[in-house]
């Protein structure tokens, strides 16, 4: 390591590892990262490198003085404290304007009156002590008088012992709070020292006193006090270099005279004048920093080989007992677990023992306390202390794939990222934290889950698993959803309730994704809608959060198709905190028509602007056989096809429901080639079709009313009584009927009760219990083999008026029986989901449309309904297309 700690490219050139591989220890910066305003702010002021920079920094200048009740005057911005320091004492050791006033008089007296004509020739340092002290006094010409801490003292300077050192004309160098140390000197004490020797200057700094709670500022105290304050490191803007210092008006003239002009560019100008004022930034990094330093000390005090000094700051100071030095422990840190922690040695008064590190957030730190328990406790011991989730030293390698909005494809290439895991002997999972959607499944244990995860299981060759998507909500409204949380639904939410409930729903997620870890070598994350919503990043718990948790590389999957999409990989850039640009590892153009060869120059104008590499282009992908993501692409696929099929074929319509669920039910009927599906939201696009069919529902209350305003529910009833084939499914299984009764307010008002279209004798009341389980049995008048799943609320009852039972439709392995048809066999439904996957019973009903209308049967199963080819031809244009070498090594495997 150099001299300083947060040598990022050092160390990454040293392990032969990307920058956002290593947890960074040694430097100590704000772990919240910068404001979040800070970014438009300096988005807006790019403009501005355009002119040269105010030499004056006047605006800034009087931001700092208001903050600190000060003269402006009395103020000297710098590019960082560090350029500050160099700078002051250069002004002390070589201007005469060097003795401060020892009567004590008025900063603002004349300068011949209040400074004697006599240079600073000595600085008195209390060690251990920042390094460049030292190193700013040699270069200015002056003494440097270390005074040795005791370590018995746990470094706490004694102003006592300090005091009979200093004479007339010298400079005491001071951290307040000390660096590495982290000790702070009482302030009164401090003051009365200064006021014991006013002839001695103080050069106080306070770069990190900005995490002290309840710290007041020494600026503009004493006429011999000079403080030092960084702004980088409290707004963790370390690249931008700001910083100021206060002191006597006579010296900071001086100071002045010793700065390059224009040492603070316009950005950092424009950074600090915004940042110095931000009280409620500061507090909440104080309230972080206090309880994750009182964490983190606690926890690595339970090690029994360490020794935390007990600090102040943003930073601990640890001393290693035993035979292993710091260095070693660091090259094992580093080596196996990419940690990066500030070796001491170099420090005046610290042994190679000694090493520093920061407070970082709380899961961050975790980690730090798990790989030392991997490293310095007997194996017999690591689990005796618990460091709770987010602990993995050694992480399950994993990637995350983001959208740059809905429906872009992610599923789909998580689907097929998996496959290729897979056949190269990887045991992969998928997992999406939070889905939206309808269209859900039910797992063999009675769980339900999102279908995307469901085919992504299946690209890994696994049974659908809850875990691999904890949360599901199903919309009921336009303002609220159904929670489904681990498999099981807690109730219905609007909006806002939701936003409450879901630091819990983030405790589940974070459990469950542990867990999952656990058992797979690999995981591949799909993230949400996307990460660039501002209005929700506050309570993310699928996106960026996820990605953090679960330490997952990702990447931006944008859909060219829609125009725009390198415009909006830079948008999200743009919108992106420090540490969510850290985690994206680049974008993939998806959905794309044409040559790729004509994109070379966006991928490289993307690339110049972001720093970030276009890691594949995946082409449009036609008939790819793979259920959609949601309604939305479903039904494009519908509407890219508006002709009838060539040949004989039949028709079937399917009810655009405004709550339309489980819609994939009928995307096996869309590779059938003697079938033309299309579907309908007005009475005047019903035509005459061979069969229609109404689908599952999410909220069966709102779709019959909607039929009801529409006309579509006197249309479909003409229908079936002019002889079409009318079927339901699930919900729609249940508007065929009589009436539909929600006592319970599942769907809408308690107590609600409608009618439905009257095509079956039934009846049906929404309970609050949800039915949820997997079938297997046989449609009755066919004898063909079903299989699929019950998602429903509803209790059905097809018992008439005398007490008699209807024959069912279908008959389950278990017992267990569904469904109902009319007399003539023309209209019918059930509850099960996934009727038509069933290769015979699907040919079998199409050929039983055809004989209706008068065509002749085809022969054998027709189209075989298998995902698995679609996988295989996913996967093997993946590999083609994308760089797979770059996928695995932001996997490190």
């Amino acid at each position: 390591m150099s001299g300083h700690g947060g040598n990022i490219r050092e160390l990454t050139a040293r392990l032969g590892c990307l920058p956002e591989e290593i947890l960074d220890f040694s430097a100590n910066i704000n772990p919240l990262g910068p404001p979040e305003h800070l970014w438009n702010l300096l988005a807006g002021c790019l403009g501005d490198i355009l002119q040269y920079p105010d030499p004056d920094s006047t605006e800034l200048v009087q931001a700092i003085a208001e903050q600190y009740q000060l003269p402006a005057e009395q103020i000297v911005p710098g590019n960082g404290t560090s350029d500050l320091l160099y700078a002051t004492l250069r002004a002390v050791g070589a201007n005469p304007c060097v003795r401060p006033c020892p009567s004590g008089r008025h900063r603002d007296l004349p300068l011949h009156e209040s400074l004697a004509e006599k240079k600073i020739q000595r600085a008195v340092i209390p060690v251990p002590a920042y390094i460049d002290y030292r190193h700013a006094c040699e270069r200015a010409g002056l003494e440097a008088l270390p005074f040795l801490l005791p370590a018995e003292d746990d470094f706490q300077p004694n102003l006592d012992h300090i005091s009979p050192l200093l004479q007339p004309g010298d400079l005491l160098i001071l951290g307040q709070p000390n660096n590495p140390t982290g000790r702070m000197i009482d302030r009164t004490a401090l003051l009365a020292l200064a006021d014991q020797h006013p002839d001695v200057f103080f050069l106080l700094d306070e770069a990190f006193a900005g995490f002290v709670a309840g710290y007041s500022s020494l600026a503009g105290s004493r006429e011999n006090i000079i403080t030092l304050c960084s702004l980088t490191k409290l707004f963790a803007v370390p690249g931008l270099r700001l910083g100021f210092l206060a002191a006597s008006e006579e010296l900071c003239n001086a100071i002045q005279e010793q700065l390059a002009p224009w040492s603070v560019n316009a950005l950092a100008q424009a950074a600090g004048k915004a940042m110095i004022g931000d009280t409620d930034y500061i507090r909440k990094t104080q309230e972080l920093i206090r309880k994750n330093r009182e964490t983190l000390s606690k926890d690595l005090a339970g090690i029994p080989l360490l020794r935390v000094i007990p600090g102040t700051a943003d930073f601990l100071l640890v001393q290693l007992k035993g035979r292993l030095t710091a260095a070693e422990l660091e090259d094992r840190l580093l080596q196996e677990a990419r940690i990066a922690i500030r070796l001491c040695a170099n420090y005046e008064g610290l042994e190679e023992q000694y090493f520093r590190v920061a407070v970082r957030s709380e899961e961050e730190n975790n980690r730090f306390v798990a790989a030392l328990q991997e490293i310095l406790l007997p194996r017999q011991k690591r689990g005796s202390f618990s460091v709770g989730y987010g602990s993995r030293i050694k992480k399950t390698p994993s990637l995350m794939l983001l959208g740059t909005g809905s429906d872009v494809g992610k599923s789909v290439l998580v689907a097929g990222l998996c496959r290729i895991l897979l056949q190269d002997g990887v045991r992969v999972t998928p997992f999406k934290a939070q889905n939206m959607s309808l269209n859900s499944y039910v797992t063999r244990d009675g769980g339900e889950m999102g279908r995307a995860q469901v085919v992504q299981a299946q690209a890994c060759r696994l049974d659908p698993d809850v875990r691999m998507n904890p949360v599901l909500l199903k919309p009921s409204s336009d303002v609220g959803s159904q929670i489904i949380v681990l498999g099981k639904p807690v109730g219905n939410m609007r909006v806002t309730d939701y936003v409450r409930y879901k630091e819990q729903a983030w405790q589940e997620v974070c459990q469950t994704y542990d867990a999952l870890a656990a058992d797979f070598d690999c995981i591949i994350l799909e993230g949400a809608g996307s990460p660039g919503e501002v209005n929700l990043k506050s309570h993310d718990i699928v996106n960026m959060r996820m990605a953090r948790y679960s330490q997952s590389p990702a990447l931006l999957v944008g859909d060219i198709d829609r125009g725009g999409v390198y415009a909006s990989f830079i948008g999200h850039m743009a919108v992106m905190a420090p540490w969510e640009r850290q985690l994206l590892a680049g974008f993939l153009v998806n959905r794309f028509r044409g040559d790729v060869s004509l994109l070379a120059d966006a991928h490289a104008f993307v690339e110049q602007r972001t720093g970030k590499p276009v890691l594949g282009v995946v082409p449009w992908l036609t008939n790819l056989g793979l259920p959609q993501e949601d309604s939305v692409s479903f039904k494009a696929g519908l509407y890219d096809s508006p002709k009838p099929a060539a040949g004989e074929h039949v028709e079937i319509v399917l009810i655009d429901l405004p709550h339309i669920s489980n819609f994939t039910d009928l995307e096996p009927l869309l590779e059938e080639k003697d079938v033309w599906l299309r579907t309908v939201r007005q009475v005047d696009e019903l035509g005459e079709p061979d069969c229609l069919i109404l689908p599952g529902s999410k909220n069966v209350v709102g779709d019959l009313v909607w039929l009801a305003q529409t006309g579509l529910d006197k249309a479909i009833i003409q229908r079936a009584e002019q002889g079409c084939l009318v079927i339901g499914i699930c919900g729609g299984f249940q508007i065929l009927g009589k009436t539909v009764a929600d006592p319970h307010g599942i769907e809408g008002e308690p107590g609600a009760l409608l009618h439905g279209l009257g095509l079956l004798e039934l009846t049906t009341e929404l309970a609050a219990h949800k039915t949820l389980t997997r079938r297997e049995g046989q449609h009755l008048p066919s004898g063909q083999p079903v299989h699929g799943y019950e998602i429903h609320h509803g209790q059905t009852d097809s018992s008439g008026r005398d007490g008699s039972v209807a024959k069912p439709l279908l008959s389950f392995a278990d017992g267990a029986s569904c469904g109902l048809a009319d007399p003539s066999g023309r209209v019918w439904g059930s509850y099960l989901h996934g009727i038509f996957d069933a290769d015979p019973f699907r040919r079998w009903f199409i050929n039983d449309l055809r004989e209706r209308k008068g065509l002749a049967p085809l022969s054998g199963q027709g189209t075989q309904y298998d995902l698995e080819p679609a996988l295989d031809r996913l996967a093997g244009v993946l590999r083609q297309e994308l760089d797979m070498d770059a996928v695995y090594r932001l996997l490190g495997i």
